[in-house]
Protein backbone atom coordinates (compact mmCIF):
# COMPACT_ATOMS: atom_id res chain seq x y z
CA UNK A 1 0.00 0.00 0.00
CA UNK A 2 1.32 3.45 -0.95
CA UNK A 3 1.10 6.60 1.15
CA UNK A 4 -1.52 8.05 -1.23
CA UNK A 5 -3.72 4.97 -0.82
CA UNK A 6 -3.28 4.95 2.95
CA UNK A 7 -4.04 8.66 3.23
CA UNK A 8 -7.53 8.32 1.77
CA UNK A 9 -8.32 5.54 4.26
CA UNK A 10 -7.07 7.17 7.47
CA UNK A 11 -10.39 8.80 8.36
CA UNK A 12 -12.25 5.56 7.68
CA UNK A 13 -9.78 3.74 9.95
CA UNK A 14 -10.39 6.27 12.74
CA UNK A 15 -14.16 5.90 12.38
CA UNK A 16 -14.05 2.09 12.35
CA UNK A 17 -15.52 1.93 8.83
CA UNK A 18 -12.90 -0.35 7.24
CA UNK A 19 -13.35 -4.09 6.88
CA UNK A 20 -10.78 -6.29 8.60
CA UNK A 21 -8.67 -6.75 5.46
CA UNK A 22 -8.32 -3.07 4.64
CA UNK A 23 -7.80 -2.13 8.28
CA UNK A 24 -4.95 -4.64 8.50
CA UNK A 25 -3.35 -3.27 5.30
CA UNK A 26 -3.48 0.31 6.58
CA UNK A 27 -2.13 -0.66 10.00
CA UNK A 28 0.75 -2.59 8.39
CA UNK A 29 1.58 0.47 6.31
CA UNK A 30 1.42 2.74 9.37
CA UNK A 31 3.82 0.46 11.23
CA UNK A 32 6.54 1.22 8.69
CA UNK A 33 5.66 4.78 7.64
CA UNK A 34 6.45 7.60 10.10
CA UNK A 35 4.81 10.20 7.85
CA UNK A 36 1.40 8.51 7.71
CA UNK A 37 1.60 7.61 11.41
CA UNK A 38 2.20 11.26 12.24
CA UNK A 39 -0.71 12.31 10.05
CA UNK A 40 -3.03 9.84 11.80
CA UNK A 41 -1.87 11.12 15.19
CA UNK A 42 -2.58 14.68 14.04
CA UNK A 43 -6.11 13.71 12.96
CA UNK A 44 -6.76 12.08 16.31
CA UNK A 45 -5.45 15.11 18.21
CA UNK A 46 -7.68 17.38 16.11
CA UNK A 47 -10.72 15.20 16.85
CA UNK A 48 -9.91 15.27 20.56
CA UNK A 49 -9.58 19.07 20.56
CA UNK A 50 -12.84 19.59 18.67
CA UNK A 51 -14.84 17.15 20.80
CA UNK A 52 -13.55 18.79 23.99
CA UNK A 53 -14.29 22.34 22.90
CA UNK A 54 -17.55 24.08 23.76
CA UNK A 55 -18.58 25.12 20.26
CA UNK A 56 -22.32 25.47 20.93
CA UNK A 57 -23.69 28.96 20.44
CA UNK A 58 -27.25 30.18 20.88
CA UNK A 59 -28.15 33.23 18.84
CA UNK A 60 -29.73 36.03 20.90
CA UNK A 61 -33.38 36.96 20.44
CA UNK A 62 -32.31 40.41 19.25
CA UNK A 63 -30.66 38.80 16.19
CA UNK A 64 -33.92 37.05 15.24
CA UNK A 65 -35.78 40.37 15.51
CA UNK A 66 -33.22 42.18 13.35
CA UNK A 67 -33.49 39.47 10.67
CA UNK A 68 -37.28 39.56 10.72
CA UNK A 69 -37.19 43.36 10.40
CA UNK A 70 -35.21 43.07 7.15
CA UNK A 71 -37.64 40.59 5.54
CA UNK A 72 -40.09 42.00 2.97
CA UNK A 73 -43.60 42.55 4.21
CA UNK A 74 -46.07 39.84 3.15
CA UNK A 75 -49.06 41.30 1.40
CA UNK A 76 -52.42 39.80 0.53
CA UNK A 77 -52.74 39.69 -3.27
CA UNK A 78 -55.16 42.16 -4.76
CA UNK A 79 -58.09 41.23 -7.00
CA UNK A 80 -56.19 42.68 -9.95
CA UNK A 81 -53.15 40.48 -9.13
CA UNK A 82 -55.36 37.40 -8.98
CA UNK A 83 -56.88 38.20 -12.35
CA UNK A 84 -53.41 38.78 -13.78
CA UNK A 85 -52.47 35.30 -12.55
CA UNK A 86 -55.46 33.78 -14.35
CA UNK A 87 -54.45 35.63 -17.49
CA UNK A 88 -50.92 34.27 -17.20
CA UNK A 89 -52.33 30.76 -16.83
CA UNK A 90 -54.30 31.23 -20.05
CA UNK A 91 -51.14 32.39 -21.79
CA UNK A 92 -49.29 29.28 -20.64
CA UNK A 93 -52.12 27.12 -21.98
CA UNK A 94 -51.84 28.87 -25.32
CA UNK A 95 -48.10 28.25 -25.38
CA UNK A 96 -48.71 24.59 -24.62
CA UNK A 97 -50.88 24.38 -27.73
CA UNK A 98 -47.89 25.53 -29.82
CA UNK A 99 -45.46 23.14 -28.11
CA UNK A 100 -43.30 25.88 -26.57
CA UNK A 101 -43.97 24.76 -23.01
CA UNK A 102 -42.19 21.51 -23.84
CA UNK A 103 -38.93 23.46 -23.96
CA UNK A 104 -39.60 24.93 -20.52
CA UNK A 105 -40.45 21.50 -19.12
CA UNK A 106 -37.26 20.00 -20.52
CA UNK A 107 -35.22 22.78 -18.94
CA UNK A 108 -36.98 22.21 -15.63
CA UNK A 109 -36.32 18.47 -15.91
CA UNK A 110 -32.60 19.05 -16.50
CA UNK A 111 -32.45 21.39 -13.52
CA UNK A 112 -34.15 18.75 -11.38
CA UNK A 113 -31.67 16.07 -12.48
CA UNK A 114 -28.74 18.36 -11.70
CA UNK A 115 -30.25 19.12 -8.31
CA UNK A 116 -30.60 15.39 -7.57
CA UNK A 117 -27.01 14.74 -8.64
CA UNK A 118 -25.62 17.47 -6.39
CA UNK A 119 -27.83 16.25 -3.52
CA UNK A 120 -26.47 12.72 -3.98
CA UNK A 121 -22.93 14.11 -3.98
CA UNK A 122 -23.58 16.00 -0.74
CA UNK A 123 -25.11 12.92 0.91
CA UNK A 124 -22.06 10.90 0.00
CA UNK A 125 -19.79 13.32 1.86
CA UNK A 126 -21.45 12.46 5.18
CA UNK A 127 -19.54 10.01 7.33
CA UNK A 128 -20.10 6.42 6.22
CA UNK A 129 -21.98 7.31 3.01
CA UNK A 130 -19.17 7.68 0.48
CA UNK A 131 -18.68 4.05 -0.54
CA UNK A 132 -20.42 0.69 -0.30
CA UNK A 133 -17.25 -1.01 -1.52
CA UNK A 134 -14.00 0.62 -0.39
CA UNK A 135 -11.01 -0.28 -2.53
CA UNK A 136 -8.32 1.27 -4.70
CA UNK A 137 -8.38 -1.84 -6.90
CA UNK A 138 -10.59 -1.57 -9.99
CA UNK A 139 -10.81 -5.39 -10.14
CA UNK A 140 -12.48 -5.32 -6.73
CA UNK A 141 -14.82 -2.38 -7.34
CA UNK A 142 -16.15 -3.31 -10.80
CA UNK A 143 -17.29 -6.89 -9.96
CA UNK A 144 -19.07 -5.56 -6.87
CA UNK A 145 -21.62 -3.84 -9.14
CA UNK A 146 -22.42 -7.06 -11.04
CA UNK A 147 -25.99 -8.21 -10.42
CA UNK A 148 -26.92 -4.99 -8.63
CA UNK A 149 -27.56 -2.93 -11.77
CA UNK A 150 -28.71 -3.69 -15.32
CA UNK A 151 -25.40 -2.28 -16.56
CA UNK A 152 -22.34 -2.08 -14.31
CA UNK A 153 -20.47 1.24 -14.64
CA UNK A 154 -16.94 1.25 -16.06
CA UNK A 155 -14.33 1.35 -13.30
CA UNK A 156 -10.89 2.59 -14.31
CA UNK A 157 -7.64 3.00 -12.39
CA UNK A 158 -6.53 6.61 -12.96
CA UNK A 159 -4.01 6.77 -10.11
CA UNK A 160 -1.13 7.35 -12.51
CA UNK A 161 -3.05 10.30 -13.96
CA UNK A 162 -3.51 11.87 -10.51
CA UNK A 163 -7.04 10.65 -9.73
CA UNK A 164 -7.17 7.89 -7.09
CA UNK A 165 -9.98 5.33 -7.18
CA UNK A 166 -11.34 4.85 -3.66
CA UNK A 167 -14.46 2.74 -4.24
CA UNK A 168 -18.05 2.68 -5.44
CA UNK A 169 -21.63 2.57 -4.23
CA UNK A 170 -25.23 2.37 -5.33
CA UNK A 171 -27.14 5.64 -5.48
CA UNK A 172 -30.45 6.85 -6.89
CA UNK A 173 -31.27 9.31 -9.64
CA UNK A 174 -34.78 10.04 -10.86
CA UNK A 175 -36.03 7.15 -8.64
CA UNK A 176 -33.73 4.64 -10.40
CA UNK A 177 -30.71 2.83 -8.93
CA UNK A 178 -27.43 3.92 -10.54
CA UNK A 179 -23.75 3.29 -10.01
CA UNK A 180 -21.44 5.88 -8.49
CA UNK A 181 -17.68 5.41 -8.85
CA UNK A 182 -15.68 7.51 -6.39
CA UNK A 183 -12.31 9.12 -7.04
CA UNK A 184 -10.17 11.57 -5.10
CA UNK A 185 -7.83 14.35 -6.21
CA UNK A 186 -5.86 15.56 -3.20
CA UNK A 187 -8.61 16.39 -0.64
CA UNK A 188 -11.36 16.70 -3.27
CA UNK A 189 -13.91 13.93 -3.80
CA UNK A 190 -15.21 13.22 -7.31
CA UNK A 191 -18.45 11.27 -7.70
CA UNK A 192 -18.84 9.78 -11.18
CA UNK A 193 -22.52 8.86 -11.68
CA UNK A 194 -23.23 6.49 -14.58
CA UNK A 195 -26.63 5.71 -16.11
CA UNK A 196 -27.79 3.76 -19.13
CA UNK A 197 -29.33 5.59 -22.09
CA UNK A 198 -31.14 4.37 -25.18
CA UNK A 199 -28.91 6.44 -27.47
CA UNK A 200 -25.41 5.31 -28.44
CA UNK A 201 -24.62 8.75 -29.85
CA UNK A 202 -21.52 10.36 -28.38
CA UNK A 203 -22.10 13.73 -26.78
CA UNK A 204 -18.99 15.78 -26.01
CA UNK A 205 -18.30 16.80 -22.43
CA UNK A 206 -19.49 20.11 -21.04
CA UNK A 207 -19.09 21.70 -17.62
CA UNK A 208 -21.69 23.57 -15.59
CA UNK A 209 -21.71 25.01 -12.10
CA UNK A 210 -24.72 24.19 -9.95
CA UNK A 211 -25.16 25.16 -6.30
CA UNK A 212 -21.44 25.80 -5.98
CA UNK A 213 -20.34 22.44 -7.46
CA UNK A 214 -18.90 21.73 -10.89
CA UNK A 215 -20.69 19.11 -13.01
CA UNK A 216 -18.99 17.58 -16.02
CA UNK A 217 -21.42 15.68 -18.26
CA UNK A 218 -20.84 13.54 -21.34
CA UNK A 219 -22.38 10.52 -23.12
CA UNK A 220 -20.76 7.65 -24.96
CA UNK A 221 -21.43 4.00 -25.74
CA UNK A 222 -25.01 4.04 -24.44
CA UNK A 223 -24.03 5.55 -21.07
CA UNK A 224 -24.48 8.99 -19.53
CA UNK A 225 -21.74 10.25 -17.21
CA UNK A 226 -21.93 13.00 -14.61
CA UNK A 227 -18.76 13.85 -12.69
CA UNK A 228 -19.50 16.08 -9.68
CA UNK A 229 -16.98 17.75 -7.38
CA UNK A 230 -15.86 20.96 -5.71
CA UNK A 231 -12.66 20.47 -7.70
CA UNK A 232 -11.76 23.35 -10.02
CA UNK A 233 -13.49 23.20 -13.41
CA UNK A 234 -10.24 22.74 -15.35
CA UNK A 235 -9.17 19.81 -13.17
CA UNK A 236 -12.60 18.19 -13.42
CA UNK A 237 -12.34 18.57 -17.20
CA UNK A 238 -8.93 16.89 -17.01
CA UNK A 239 -10.54 14.03 -15.08
CA UNK A 240 -13.18 13.45 -17.76
CA UNK A 241 -10.55 13.63 -20.52
CA UNK A 242 -8.35 11.10 -18.73
CA UNK A 243 -11.35 8.84 -18.14
CA UNK A 244 -12.48 8.98 -21.78
CA UNK A 245 -8.95 8.33 -23.00
CA UNK A 246 -8.62 5.34 -20.68
CA UNK A 247 -12.00 4.02 -21.90
CA UNK A 248 -10.90 4.25 -25.52
CA UNK A 249 -7.66 2.49 -24.63
CA UNK A 250 -9.46 -0.36 -22.85
CA UNK A 251 -11.88 -0.78 -25.78
CA UNK A 252 -9.07 -0.89 -28.29
CA UNK A 253 -7.30 -3.76 -26.46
Amino acid sequence: MTCDEAEILLHALMDGELDAGHAREVEQHLAGCPRCSAELASYREMRKSISGADLHYTAPLSLRRRIEATLPETRVPSRRGVLRGFALGSAVSALAATGLVGIVLRNDDEARIKSEIVSAHLRSLQAGHLTDVLSTDQHTVKPWFNGKLDVAPPVLDLTAQGFTLIGGRLDYLDAHAIGAVVYRRRLHTINLFVTQTASTERRPASTETFQGFNIRKWSEGGLNYWAVSDLAADELAEFSERFEAAMRGSTAR
